[in-house]
């Protein structure tokens, strides 16, 4: 009888500690979503922590916010590390300009209620919720304590975001000494806002084009800040997190300055919190780098399409399978390159991916950013306004257009459909099954074409 009253008092602990299993109702757990990320990969030996910096550091890394929240919670990285990662402390504030915090603006973070957190290499961590209001698009200051820098770093070095780092534990100092500016991020993977029923994210990912490639730091120049920027601004969308994930360089099949689309798709889209959409625009460094050191033969091209395109494929069924909405970007002309020097051959590879991503039905939608991009005149070429001047990258002008050329209905379903009718169809994944592929074009009024794949 001891053994059966001694399970019984058991139950009842259960029933009382968790009240659904006595057939109660359970309380709603929080809804989080991606309000800020970057993509993680292993920094190159000039974006690795300097070996001077390697003991006793506080890293303070600022970044902008899109979607807003009254609490946060912050992922840490150590997906690449090859040791445990100790932070002693970390803490959030409101940036004040250079290092400084806005006075008594200020939130240690804990984690599993603890100050301290040994992060496993190959692992990443959640901090628990904390509460502090913040606007959509507001700037946010991350401090963490590295006791010891890890000699294999996990970071993002096309910040485009000024950070700092400071000697000793200063994680909660208003106005640091000695802070040394650096533009780029290390062990942060994202901040997430706690978010209202409806609220989501995209996920824009791509190589250098997405991550900014000469825009300067501070200035909020990429296209995807553009996005989110019109996103903010609209009452329909406002709720809507946005997420980079370039990486210079990147290419679909291979492996560059970091993991290639396939092999980090999943940890960079699938595994966000509260993702919807994933805008991709990849593919043109696969294409240039296959003939970058010389000529191959027709059937080298012909194999390199058909891996890209089915790698695409692959990834449509990925997020498929998980409810997000994949959105292509054809890839933009880059005739005139002088790294990649590509010819009739490269173009024509161009061509028939970009073919496939118009009308294969394989995206749920389709932003042709070649068509917005490309000189009228000179169709293998960017348009003179919108070129860098290495006839690869846009210009401040080109980033500009690409995020303007977003269009915005894309992102109501769900979030704030009431006007969404005004602004022409969203492309739905039923649609997509059923052949029918939506390619939006440029343009104030958001035209959109609709195109039927027999």
């Amino acid at each position: 009888m001891g053994g059966l009253s001694s399970t019984r008092v058991l139950v009842a602990t259960l029933l009382l500690a968790c009240p659904s299993l006595a057939g109660g109702q359970p309380s709603s757990p929080a809804r989080w979503i991606a309000s800020w990320g970057s993509a993680q990969m292993i920094p190159a030996a000039e974006n690795a922590l300097p070996p001077a910096r390697s003991r006793d550091l506080t890293l303070r890394q600022v970044v902008r916010l899109s979607a807003a929240g009254k609490r946060l919670r912050v992922r840490f990285s150590n997906v690449f590390g090859t040791a445990p990662l100790l932070i002693s402390r970390a803490h959030v504030a409101r940036p004040a300009g250079g290092p400084r915090l806005a006075a008594g603006s200020g939130r240690m973070l804990a984690f599993g209620g603890q100050t301290a957190v040994t992060i496993a290499a190959g692992a990443e961590v959640y901090s628990d919720p904390v509460s502090i209001a913040l606007e959509p698009g507001a700037d946010l200051a991350i401090s963490l304590h590295l006791p010891s820098v890890p000699s294999v770093q996990t970071g993002h070095p096309g910040s485009r975001a000024t950070s700092y780092l400071i000697a000793g534990d200063s994680v909660a100092v208003d106005d640091p000494s000695g802070a040394e500016a650096s533009a780029r991020w290390w062990v942060l993977a994202d901040v997430e806002v706690e978010a209202p029923a409806g609220a989501a994210a995209v996920v824009a990912i791509g190589d250098s084009i997405t991550d900014g490639y000469g825009v300067a730091p501070d200035t909020h120049a990429r296209w995807t800040d553009t996005f989110a920027a019109r996103l903010r601004a609209d009452p329909d969308t406002r709720a809507i997190g946005v997420v980079n994930a370039g990486i210079g360089g990147n290419r679909v099949l291979l492996d560059g300055l970091g993991p290639n689309l396939l092999a980090r798709f999943d940890r960079d889209v699938v595994a966000r919190s509260g993702v919807r959409w994933a805008i991709m625009l990849e593919g043109v460094n696969d294409i240039g780098v296959l003939t970058r050191d010389g000529l191959v033969d027709a059937a080298a091209h012909k194999a390199l399409v058909t891996r890209i395109t089915q790698g695409y494929a692959e990834l449509a069924a990925r997020a498929h399978a998980h409810g997000i909405k994949l959105i292509a970007g054809t890839i933009m002309p880059f005739g005139g390159n002088d790294y990649y020097n590509p010819g009739a051959a490269t173009e024509a590879d161009r061509q028939a991916i970009n073919r496939f991503i118009r009308t294969s039905g394989t995206f749920d939608a389709v932003i042709d950013f070649d068509r917005i991009m490309r000189d009228p005149v000179r169709p293998d070429r960017l348009a003179p306004a919108f070129d860098s001047g290495d006839h690869l990258h846009p210009s401040m002008a080109g980033y500009k257009a690409m995020g303007d050329a977003v269009p915005l209905a894309m992102f109501t379903d769900g979030v704030g459909a009431k006007r969404s009718a005004e602004r022409g169809p969203l492309h739905s994944r039923e649609a997509a099954l059923g052949r029918q592929s939506v390619t939006y074009d440029t343009g104030a009024a958001e035209r959109v074409q609709v195109a039927r794949v027999e």
